[in-house]
């Protein structure tokens, strides 16, 4: 086999393996879609391409009785929004004192990350309930918004340190000869310069709460406090009167705030999102 026919084989391949990516991620979209456009309550008479679409179920997320999807939505904006916040104030300390400094256990702290991310949160769920009753947090968004935030720094710290590495310390000795503090030049030289990591950082903050059942159904108890997929859940999960359009619905609505915000930083996104691993 000569070069070209090697190189045809390795494009074909490539080509192949994107193309069966896409159908499995478009698939399973255009049936939520479909679904949330069909008459009816059942599964097994929708298809894709609805015969008589209607809006019927999106109207009714937000004028049923029976459906607080407005406050559930809203549950979960704030929730992911302050669970952003918080994460990237974390994150930019851990990450910039893990670059620019070198201390004594900061080699088995940065171990101690890379550990701390092959653990699911989820395997903690006994203890973060025995302590939610101690600290009196059951049915806190507080509490969610905590153990959200402390499980995105390992991860995160990683990547913000990659990142700030790859930013020249001549930066830092030059702003010290001229008297600026270490406080000084993380907000007004580096933090600036990190905007790309940042919104890597913010998105991945930003959407991991909102896809989140299990941390989530284990403190929220009352449907005043559930999340988007508790509540969604719900209109499911009763043999009885299950209405999967509605669901479909719901969950489509999900990606409105998550869209909006890449949109916002896509730019910088991406940037990130490739540089932020080239150093450990």
């Amino acid at each position: 086999m000569n070069t070209k026919q090697s190189t045809r084989l390795r494009v074909s391949a490539t080509y192949a393996v994107l193309v069966v990516v896409v159908v499995a991620i478009l698939y399973p979209l255009l049936w939520a879609i479909g679904a949330s456009f069909n008459p009816g309550n059942s599964l097994i008479s929708t298809s894709m391409i609805p015969k008589n679409p209607t809006l019927a179920h999106y109207v009714e997320l937000f004028t049923s009785n029976r459906i607080l999807y407005l406050q559930w939505y809203m549950n979960s904006m704030k929730i992911g929004l302050a669970t952003m916040a918080l994460t990237l104030v974390l994150v930019s300390f851990t990450g910039y004192a893990f670059s620019r400094f070198r201390f004594k256990g900061r080699k088995n702290g940065l171990m101690l990350f890379l550990l701390l991310q092959m653990i699911p949160q989820f395997s903690a769920l006994i203890a973060i309930f025995v302590l939610a009753q101690m600290l009196g947090l059951i049915n806190s968004h507080f509490l969610l918004i905590l153990i959200y935030a402390g499980g995105q720094i390992p991860m995160n710290t990683y990547l913000m340190k990659g990142y700030l590495d790859s930013i020249p310390k001549d930066l830092d000795e030059s702003a010290r000869m001229d008297g600026a503090s270490h406080f000084r030049i993380f907000l007004q030289i580096i933090m600036p310069l990190a905007k790309p990591i940042l919104a890597v950082v913010a998105i991945n903050s930003f959407t991991g709460p909102l896809g989140d059942f299990i941390l989530a159904s284990v403190i929220v108890r009352t449907p005043e406090m559930y999340t988007l997929p508790i509540g969604l859940y719900n209109l499911v999960s009763d043999p009885m009167g299950a209405s999967y359009t509605t669901f479909a619905a719901g969950a489509l609505l999900i990606a409105v705030p998550v869209t909006v915000l890449f949109l916002i930083v896509q730019k910088q996104f991406v940037s990130g999102l490739t540089q932020g691993g080239t150093k450990g």
